[in-house]
């Protein structure tokens, strides 16, 4: 396995990901930046996470949104 030591997202998985998304913006404010319906419609991680490994598009805006909230 490569080493990524200037890379954000290396070690945190897509739950991790979620979990800080959803504790800093809850699931409104996530629907408000990212426009699914498994963030408007009974959101929860794990359907959320379903829909994002299915979802390229979708998984990239999140990993972005995440390293917004860091600053990165």
């Amino acid at each position: 396995m490569e080493k990524q030591p200037n890379n954000p997202l290396h070690g945190k998985t897509l739950q991790m990901i979620l979990e800080h998304l959803v504790e800093v913006y809850r699931w409104e404010g996530l629907a408000y930046y990212i426009d699914v319906n498994c963030f408007k419609n009974e959101p929860s991680i794990q359907s959320s996470l379903k829909f994002l490994r299915k979802t390229p598009w979708a998984r990239q805006k999140v990993e972005e949104l995440y390293l917004h909230s860091l600053g990165v």
